[in-house]
């Protein structure tokens, strides 16, 4: 699966770890919620990158 970095931050949304408690494993950027937010800056998905 294809990870996602946050441009502002860095972080990195990885689909096969999932982002705990509130995203499971599994679960592909594209079919994160509309309104998911970078859990460390709260910026949309719009502010990631394909790494």
């Amino acid at each position: 699966m294809i990870k996602y970095r946050c441009k502002k931050c860095g972080y990195i949304y990885d689909p096969e770890v999932g982002e705990s408690p509130f995203i499971k494993p599994g679960i592909a950027f594209e079919d994160l919620p509309d309104d998911w937010l970078c859990p460390r800056y709260w910026v949309g998905k719009e502010m990631f990158e394909k790494m």
